[in-house]
């Protein structure tokens, strides 16, 4: 069985980054208090949902008020930012560092469900990926926009990377707690970097 100390301390952190990068897309999108509200809790539940459900188990989102309360306080902390922010807030800084942050703990919590599932290499780096893009695919469908993880090809890659590296570290059996910390720390420097550098793979 995983050790449920790393899967606990990335949840909360992706699902709090999450909530306020959701709010923060709804808000830019124009929706009311309600809307912000829905879509930062999507953002925060989605991929962890539909993770949960391809390894046939109760989604932890509806097995305790745990993820909920959590998902609630990013909201409520997205709503002081958003009367904080001046301009476009998709272009902003906490928009930007806050989804990064919920990509790069979701895909190692992703990860983690799948050793404890007993899924292949392959599939641990699927359902990192898909908790990872999951919750922002979801919310991007709700307000009518092609998901990111369609149009920006460098957010659903830094994920896979971040995968990989998990494997990479569980192969030499590295202590509990690496792989995942490795992973999302990976994840987050690759997402930040390919903003910095405004990084694309190629088209067709």
């Amino acid at each position: 069985m995983v050790d449920l100390a790393p899967f606990a301390v990335m949840n909360v952190v992706g699902l709090l980054a999450f909530a306020v990068a959701g709010s923060l897309k709804a808000a830019d999108a124009g929706l009311d208090v309600f809307g912000v509200a829905v879509l930062g809790v999507v953002t925060a539940l989605g991929g962890g949902t539909t993770r949960d459900i391809l390894v046939d188990r109760v989604p932890a989102s509806l097995a305790t008020t745990g993820d909920m309360s959590v998902a609630l306080v990013g909201v409520g902390l997205a709503i002081v930012l958003i009367h904080m922010m001046q301009g476009r807030v998709r272009d902003h800084p906490a928009f930007l560092t806050s989804d990064a942050i919920g990509l790069a703990a979701f895909t190692a919590t992703g990860a983690l469900v799948g050793v404890e599932a007993g899924v292949s290499p392959f599939g641990i780096v699927i359902l990192g990926t898909i908790t990872g893009v999951g919750g922002g695919s979801i919310a991007d469908i709700l307000i009518g926009r092609v998901p990111v993880v369609l149009r920006d090809d460098f957010y659903a890659t830094p994920a896979v990377v971040g995968g990989l590296a998990f494997l990479a570290a569980q192969w030499v059996a590295a202590p509990t707690g690496i792989p995942s910390g490795l992973c999302a720390a990976i994840v987050f420097l690759v997402r930040m970097a390919a903003l910095r550098y405004e990084w694309r793979l190629p088209r067709v």
